[in-house]
């Protein structure tokens, strides 16, 4: 099966109607606030709480362990079942009382029961992740062209969700050591910041978005194992098997990014973290014009380079380090790791499937990216916790080095196997 398209000419589709443009972006804008709001500072939330580490590490890899399940479904219901923007509202109302209970379920005695929790809500928001992708998808006149355009509002959104963190929540109090805990940390606001969020959204989609209804025919239930059937070309199954390894990397990224800067000294860590989705915001725009201008591989290649660079760079951010600032320098390289890697991997999944199959191939490569990828991830960063465990934290240099190396190899691999089969509208 030829898959391969790249994204390098010029677009000849009508363009995007302004009203759309804005219901679309205020739907990625609220999407990417609600994840922002609370899954970077979760983790050392449930480790102030007296959770240990691999009581923390299980309920933040819950999140993602339920979206292996649950983004099997989603494209299913989505191309077969209900309309697109009815199962966002779904998903979104039921999200918002579920992370309610998490903010509330505080206690290590109730540890089972927030994991109930946090699986029911990986269940719901996860397939939101690839349908928002789909629902984009069919409602703009050329993906390529408009995708970047409107999920660069997604990035505004978690953006704008962490500074407002610590704003509502500023200061601090004292933790059990004796050392100042930030309020971003120490309570649960960012959840019910992220509850009311999920509430609007929902409601937004029931009374704002387009109408998408399902189109696909006759292989129902079999969809998912037909868009498996998209691995049958080699080079795609390279782009799926580097993906997982992106999207480990980014597992461990996003569970531990927020204890590093902890231990650095970092007080805003919410503010801090948005460094990096300010660069990506800024190239989500830039990025029609990489694909367009360097083509597909290229614009990857230089993605999953930055992730290996970020681990480097991390390892060195140590707190007796003088590079310490080199922490900052990795925040910074979210937009190259997530715009040129993960962004243009959608785009280019979309543009591989058959039309009945788009939803599919979204969830097919969200059940990789937000799910199997960041599960493993999340579990793999409590490993490394172990490993690397010091009697004063954790030696950051031998806990970052090593998904550093297994990049610099999976950047390597992607160099020599990939290969982008080229229309005769491309170069």
């Amino acid at each position: 099966m030829a898959v391969q398209t790249e994204a390098k000419t010029g677009s000849n589709a009508p363009p995007l109607a302004m009203d759309r443009r804005i219901i679309l972006s205020v739907m990625m804008f609220l999407q990417f606030a609600i994840w922002g709001s609370w899954i970077i500072v979760y983790y050392p939330f449930l480790l102030d709480k007296g959770f240990t580490p691999t009581q923390a590490t299980a309920l933040n890899a819950n999140v993602y362990l339920g979206a292996m399940i649950s983004m099997l479904f989603a494209g299913y219901l989505a191309d077969r079942v209900i309309n697109s923007e009815r199962l966002m509202a779904i998903c979104h109302i039921i999200g918002a009382g579920l992370l309610f209970l998490m903010s509330r379920l505080t206690d290590p005695s109730q540890y089972w029961l927030l994991f109930a929790v946090t699986f029911g809500y990986s269940l719901v928001f996860n397939p939101t992740l690839s349908v928002i992708n789909s629902l984009t998808f069919r409602n703009v006149p050329d993906s390529g062209r408009d995708f970047p355009g409107l999920r660069v509002f997604g990035t505004i959104g978690w953006i704008c969700a962490g500074l407002l963190i610590d704003q509502i929540f500023s200061g601090s109090v004292q933790g059990a050591d004796g050392k100042p805990v930030p309020n971003t940390i120490a309570t649960g606001g960012p959840l019910l910041q992220a509850a009311v969020i999920s509430l609007f959204l929902g409601v937004f989609c029931l009374v704002a978005l387009p109408k998408t209804p399902p189109t696909g025919s006759g292989a129902g239930a079999l969809d998912f194992l037909r868009a498996l059937s998209m691995l049958k070309d080699f080079s795609f199954a390279v782009f799926f098997v580097i993906t997982l390894v992106a999207s480990i990397a980014m597992g461990i990224y996003f569970n531990s990014a927020g204890d590093l800067l902890k231990s650095v000294g970092v007080k805003n860590v919410g503010s801090t973290l948005a460094i990096g989705q300010g660069v990506e915001l800024l190239l989500l725009v830039l990025l029609p014009y990489f694909l367009k201008q360097y083509g597909l591989k290229p614009v990857m290649a230089i993605g999953l380079f930055c992730w290996a660079l970020r681990c480097l760079l991390f390892a060195h951010a140590t707190p007796d380090n003088p590079w310490f600032y080199m922490a900052i320098a990795g925040i910074a390289l979210h937009g190259f790791c997530f715009d040129f890697f993960f962004a243009a991997g959608f785009i280019h999944a979309d543009k591989s499937a058959p039309d009945d199959l788009k939803a599919s191939a979204q969830s097919l490569l969200g059940f990789l990216v937000y799910g199997l990828g960041t599960w493993l991830g999340t579990i793999t960063s409590g490993q490394l916790t172990e490993r690397f465990k010091t009697a004063d934290g954790t030696n950051w240099f031998g806990y970052w080095i090593v998904p550093s190396i297994v990049l610099f190899v999976a950047l390597a691999a992607f160099l020599v196997l990939f290969k982008v089969k080229k229309t005769g509208q491309e170069n």
